[in-house]
C-alpha cells in the first residue's frame, strides 16, 4: 500500500507520531511543499492508495478523487473538512477519516493579532529591528468594545479573553439566541451591522457557507469606525478581500489582522503585502505543537485502523 502525507510545511510530520505500525505495513511518502494546481495534484497523486490531508491546504473536490483510480482511503485532519468533496468520496467508494482538534488555538492566534493592532506592534518591530525607536501610538483594549461573529466554541473563548481584558463585549450570527448570549456573558447585537458601527475590534469565527460568504463587503466596512480594525481567523471569502484592501488602502479603518487568503499560500506578488495596517500571519490558526500531536497520533491511528482492517473516526457527506 502507498500512502501520501499532504502539506506538512514544517517537516514535523513523523516528529509527532510514532509512525513505525504503518511503515512496516505501507510505503510512506510525505510532502513538505504544496503540489500546485489541480492537474499537478493528479498527477503526482496517482499512485497513491491511501492520502492524508492537512485540514484544508489541498482541495481534494469531485474532479480530483474521480481522476486517482487508485484511492482507497482520505484522512483529514479534523472531523470537518469543506475541501473535500463528501459526496464524490462516497460515490467512488473512498473511505474518510477524521481526528480530534483541541479547538483553542485559533482563538489564541485572533486575540493576539488583536492585540499586535491594538499596540501598533508591526511598524515598532520593524522600527527598532531597524535601529530606531518609537514610531506609533496605540491604544488600550481595556474599555474598548470587542464585537465578535460568530458566538461557537472559538468566538466565546475570544469573548473570554476580551472580558479578562476588561473589553465590553457584543456579538452576533445569523442564528444568535439572547440564551446562548446570557451564557457566554455578552449582548447580542441587533444585526451585522449594528455591530460593525459600535466595534472598536471586529474578530471573525463563523464558517463559511452561502449566507456568509461575502458577508462583509465594501457597504460594511464603510459602517466601522475611522480607528477599528477587522481581525479574520475564520475564512478568507467571508470577507471580500479587494474592498478590504481598498479600505486599508484608503485609511478608512485602522487596521486589519488576516491569517487565512483566498489563494494559499498568498503569491508572493499578491497586493496584500503592501496594504498598510495590515498584520498577516501564513494560517498559522491551528499551527501549534500541541494540536499537531493530536492530528499525526491520530493521522496514525486511523492508518493502522485501515489497514487492520476496521477503519476509525469514520466521515460522512450526512
Amino acid at each position: 500500500m502507498r500512502i501520501a502525507v499532504l502539506d506538512d510545511y514544517q517537516r514535523v510530520a513523523r516528529t509527532y507520531a510514532d509512525w513505525g505500525g504503518v511503515d512496516g505495513k505501507a510505503d510512506v511518502t510525505v510532502y513538505s511543499a504544496p503540489l500546485g494546481g489541480e492537474e499537478d495534484v493528479v498527477a503526482e497523486l496517482q499512485p497513491y492508495d491511501a492520502i492524508c490531508l492537512m485540514r484544508e491546504r489541498t482541495p481534494f473536490p469531485a474532479s480530483v478523487i474521480e481522476a486517482l483510480p487508485n484511492l482507497k482511503l482520505l484522512v483529514t485532519t479534523g472531523m470537518r473538512n469543506a475541501a473535500i468533496d463528501m459526496e464524490a468520496a462516497e460515490r467512488c467508494g473512498v473511505i474518510v477519516c477524521g481526528t480530534h482538534s483541541p479547538g483553542h488555538a485559533t482563538a489564541e492566534l485572533a486575540f493576539g493579532l488583536i492585540i499586535g493592532l491594538a499596540r501598533k506592534l508591526l511598524p515598532e518591530v520593524r522600527s527598532i529591528a531597524g535601529g530606531g525607536w518609537q514610531v506609533d501610538v496605540g491604544r488600550d483594549l481595556r474599555g474598548a468594545m470587542l464585537g465578535i461573529i460568530g458566538l461557537g466554541r472559538l468566538g466565546a473563548q475570544v469573548a473570554g479573553f476580551g472580558k479578562a481584558f476588561g473589553m465590553n463585549v457584543i456579538a452576533w450570527s445569523a442564528n444568535l439566541t439572547d440564551e446562548r448570549c446570557a451564557e457566554v456573558g455578552v449582548e447580542r447585537a441587533d444585526s451585522v451591522d449594528d455591530l460593525l458601527t459600535r466595534a472598536d475590534f471586529v474578530s471573525i469565527h463563523t464558517r463559511l457557507s452561502q449566507r456568509t460568504q461575502g458577508l462583509i463587503g465594501a457597504a460594511e466596512l464603510a459602517l466601522m469606525k475611522p480607528d477599528a480594525v477587522l481581525v479574520n481567523t475564520s475564512r478568507a471569502p467571508i470577507v471580500d478581500t479587494m474592498a478590504l484592501m481598498a479600505a486599508l488602502f484608503a485609511g478608512q479603518i485602522g487596521g486589519a489582522g488576516l491569517d487565512v487568503f483566498d489563494e494559499e499560500p498568498l503569491p508572493a506578488g499578491h497586493p496584500l503585502h503592501a496594504a498598510p495596517n495590515l498584520i498577516m500571519t501564513p494560517h498559522l490558526g491551528y499551527v501549534t505543537r500541541e494540536t499537531y500531536a493530536v492530528f499525526y497520533r491520530e493521522t496514525v491511528e486511523d492508518l493502522e485502523a485501515y489497514l487492520e482492517g476496521a477503519p476509525i473516526r469514520l466521515l460522512s457527506a450526512r
